[in-house]
């Protein structure tokens, strides 16, 4: 008997399809029954991450309690920025969290790389560099104008624009963290997965999310040991 997944979403709702699509493609099951329940609150009235004045984090607290009380043994957060009140959300639970920046973080380490490159907004850079530091790692970012270059194109994301400029702007992106001495790129937001993968880049590129659903996969059915609170 797995463990049953609760997923804090909407942040955005399109990212959040896109993890849980990862977390189905990555179980190992020959029927139904053997992938994971999972519940999910796809909420795209979280107040903006990104928006100082924002408090989103009572919002992301109640979230949390209702998946606990609809049944959920353990917690997923399919937004980087959002694990900036993970303290809040296990609190406000009981559950443990497993952490996706963490878990991206150790995939970095595991690349080889000594540095890497992360695209992320500016709350979730914070907590990347705390956990690459940790891993005995250095972190590469964006100069200033570039990184608001990357805020604006992640919003144009949001708004439903994939095509071909959106692509070719965020591969550049990930050209100036190489240049400044990246050895690996981890999308460090949920939207850039939407426009960037593996093949678009030379560098070893990890995908947070895609790193979440593989550690959320291993835990709920007992592969890995569950997070401490």
């Amino acid at each position: 008997m797995s463990l049953v997944l609760g997923v804090l979403g909407g942040m955005g709702p399109a990212a959040t399809l896109d993890f849980l699509a990862k977390l189905q493609a990555l179980t190992p099951a020959e029927r139904d029954q053997d992938h994971i329940r999972t519940l999910v609150d796809i909420n795209p009235q979280v107040p903006d991450r990104n928006d100082p004045l924002n408090k989103p984090g009572p919002v992301l607290a109640e979230m949390a309690g209702a998946l606990h009380g609809a049944g959920a043994d353990v917690l997923a957060i399919a937004c980087n920025t959002a694990h900036a009140y993970a303290d809040v959300i296990t609190r406000a639970s009981g559950l443990p969290l497993i952490d996706m920046i963490g878990t991206a973080s150790a995939a970095a380490r595991d690349s080889g790389a000594r540095r890497a490159g992360v695209l992320g907004t500016r709350d979730a850079l914070k907590l990347y560099r705390e956990y690459l530091a940790a891993q005995g790692m250095g972190m590469v970012t964006l100069e200033p104008e570039r990184q608001e270059a990357f805020m604006a194109l992640i919003y144009r994301i949001k708004r439903g624009e994939r095509g071909p400029e959106v692509r070719e702007a965020m591969a550049a992106l990930t050209a100036d963290l190489a240049a400044g001495g990246a050895e690996a790129i981890i999308a460090g937001c949920t939207e850039v997965p939407l426009v960037l993968g593996a093949d678009d880049i030379r560098l070893p590129f990890i995908d947070a999310g895609e790193a979440l659903a593989r550690r959320c996969v291993a835990v709920c059915l007992g592969l890995e040991p569950v997070p401490a609170l």
